[in-house]
């Protein structure tokens, strides 16, 4: 692992706080299904899951985006859902439903799962396959869902809009969802250092439904773990760069930034970038945060909105990136219009 210092790799330069004279890109969820070489892979190998499994496939579809646009960074194809799934729940994906787990934790205890480590090691695979095949210029990014925005999934059994029954769980009986974030945490810090030790140069934590807490929860459920997972992490590999993704956050960002110890913050569409840039720590890299739906619409919109990114956080160590996941149907040319906008 380069310290940083002379490091080809301006992504991973700027995450150690070094502006670069060109802002380095990447797009979340760029490995997917708005790519035709990904929807044809995928058609090939059947479900969802059976791909995140299969190492060389998933490796093919993590280099897709790099060999078509030439991004700076490479994210892990994978899903935040397979740490419950080596904890030992159930895990299947309903066709345009999205992700289903049993039991649900609503109505099982935590100690009924077996934990299946197996999931873990398919993963492992998958980033050792991907870190031989990059070259030295692009960063390759491990990832894992935060704990909060995990038990939501482990407790409900499947996604929602409110997260209301995770959210009742941990007022009504604190002291089961208290342990069952410890046991994600814990399952999260051997996830993430297997990915670092097979291979990956930086990982970024995803809360994707950090918003849905208030101050006092997000503290406790959001800020706190995602703090032990860096501290813990931090202790093996103090040099690793790691990106918080609180999504929904607003402002509070600004305690997520000053008390989880993150390298980098990642920032949702909603945020608007002065007041980030004027309220967070000058010298912390931050990272995005065009809407997808600009991307979508293209030509004026997209044009209008990448200058302002860019014009806002000139001064400061930044990662172009959107405010959350790339939509399906996001034409390849508004992505190519994208890089040229943001290169040039």
């Amino acid at each position: 692992m380069s310290d940083g210092t002379d490091s080809p790799k301006t992504l991973f330069n700027t995450l150690r706080g070094k502006k670069q004279d060109q802002t380095p890109v990447w797009l979340m969820r760029q490995a997917g299904r708005y790519l035709p070489e990904y929807r044809e892979l995928r058609a090939q190998k059947g479900g969802f899951l059976e791909l995140c499994y299969d190492a060389e496939a998933a490796s093919e579809v993590t280099i897709q985006p790099i060999k078509r646009f030439g991004f700076d960074g490479a994210i892990l194809f994978s899903d935040i859902l397979i740490v419950p799934h080596a904890m030992g729940q159930k895990l299947w994906f309903e066709t345009g439903e999205g992700p289903r787990l049993a039991p649900r934790l609503v109505d099982a205890a935590l100690s009924s799962l077996e934990a299946a480590p197996e999931h873990f090691e398919a993963i492992y695979a998958t980033v050792r396959s991907v870190a031989s095949q990059l070259d030295d210029k692009t960063t390759f990014m491990g990832f894992a869902g935060s704990p909060w925005t995990v038990a939501t999934y482990m407790v409900h059994g499947q996604g929602s809009k409110d997260q209301g029954v995770a959210r009742r769980y941990a007022y009504g009986d604190e002291a089961a969802f208290s342990e069952l974030i410890s046991a994600i945490i814990d399952n999260t810090v051997t996830y993430l250092l297997g990915q670092i030790d097979a291979g990956v140069d930086a990982v970024q934590l995803f809360d994707s439904w950090a918003g849905s807490l208030s101050p006092a929860q997000f503290e406790k459920w959001v800020v706190a773990p995602n703090a032990e997972i860096i501290a813990r992490i931090k202790a093996v590999h103090p040099d690793l760069p790691i990106i918080g993704f609180p999504k929904g956050a607003g402002a509070k960002l600004a305690a997520y930034a000053n008390e989880t110890g993150a390298d980098a913050i990642g920032l949702d569409e909603t945020v608007d970038p002065q007041w980030a840039h004027d309220t967070l720590p000058a010298d912390l890299p931050l990272q995005g945060n065009l809407d997808p739906l600009a991307l979508i619409a293209g030509g004026q919109a997209l044009e209008k909105s990448v200058k302002h990114i860019l014009q806002v956080f000139e001064d400061r160590p930044h990662i172009f990136n959107l405010g959350h996941g790339i939509l399906p149907d996001t034409p390849i040319e508004h992505v190519e219009k994208l890089l040229t906008l943001v290169r040039q």
